[in-house]
């Protein structure tokens, strides 16, 4: 198909110090926001009681959050749970109650507001199990990190992979960041989400990454700043493109999906964007700062000895 506006010809590095210096204040921020405020962990890291329950009609979230609040249970998070009559209340472990106890209470503070409530399920995670997710979540990030450098550094070069590592780490950081800035609930979920950007964001960054050697073995002129440009213009399109179609996905997801996946969507939606901008502006330039250069992509030249020596002369 024919283009009809012509080749791209954008100097995206020339506004590199620029971007460089936005990434370091989103990081910062995330970082301070981090390490105070931390993240507002869900039930699936801290522990605490699951209770699920059904009504005939629509349920009234304000009311059933009122209601608990009366008797006791002011923390508790009321959502829906896959329609308008299904509802999920998560409570913190509570000291000197057990599990069953809780569930009891919850039901009878729902059955004051509403005799038709019917009790679907009780889920109790304890704290050793929160902590042990917390930790198995956190190695499942590093070892993704560290098997993707090996990867890049195998398939590219190591500029490239540090190039790499440093945008999927600074995608990670910064949705975090946002996570603990906005107070949104950190789950399971959210977790997933981000092993899914890490995906995503690489994807983008091994295409632009293919391009960038591509060219570097094939232009005769021009320096690693005038190469690297050329393979962000001729990539832009199809970035551009998959993020906006990804995005369009993930605003559906969080319109409509549900609660039950509304952090799921906005990590994600974060993570997309985030993402999109560091394959273009952080792993290049990384790579740049770095020195990258045609002597680096050349394919080592294979010496011939012995019997092959011996054909080639005449």
């Amino acid at each position: 198909m024919m283009n009809l506006i012509g080749p791209l010809n954008v100097d995206f590095l020339k506004i590199r110090q620029y971007m460089m210096v936005l990434s370091i204040v989103l990081l910062v921020t995330s970082v301070f926001s981090l390490s105070t405020r931390f993240l507002n962990l869900g039930l699936d890291f801290t522990g605490g009681t699951l209770v699920e329950v059904g009504y005939q009609q629509d349920a009234d979230l304000k009311q059933i959050r009122s209601q608990l609040s009366a008797d006791g249970f002011s923390g508790a998070v009321v959502q829906y749970f896959g329609s308008s009559r299904d509802v999920t209340v998560r409570l913190a472990p509570i000291k000197n109650m057990k599990n069953e106890e809780v569930g009891n209470k919850v039901k009878a503070s729902l059955e004051s507001l509403n005799a038709d409530v019917e009790m679907r399920r009780i889920e109790f995670v304890g704290p050793s199990v929160g902590q042990e997710l917390t930790e198995q979540g956190g190695l499942a990030m590093l070892v993704a990190l560290i098997c993707i450098m090996i990867y890049v550094a195998i398939r590219f070069e190591w500029k490239f992979s540090v190039g790499s590592v440093a945008a999927l780490a600074h995608d990670v950081t910064i949705t975090l960041g946002a996570f603990s800035i906005l107070g949104l609930e950190f789950d399971l979920t959210v977790l997933a989400a981000l092993l899914a950007v890490i995906g995503y964001s690489l994807n983008d960054t091994i295409v632009i990454f293919d391009r960038i050697r591509e060219n570097f073995l094939k232009m005769r002129k021009g320096g690693a700043y005038e190469i690297i440009n050329r393979s962000l213009n001729q990539t832009i399109s199809r970035t551009m493109i998959t993020s906006f179609t990804t995005i369009v996905v993930l605003v559906a997801l969080f319109l409509k999906g549900g609660e039950l996946i509304h952090g799921f969507a906005t990590a994600l939606l974060i993570g997309v964007v985030i993402g999109t901008y560091s394959s273009i502006y952080v792993a290049s330039t990384v790579a740049l700062k770095l020195g990258i250069s045609k002597e680096d992509l050349m394919p080592p030249e294979i010496e011939k000895e012995g019997a092959d020596q011996d054909q080639l002369m005449p």
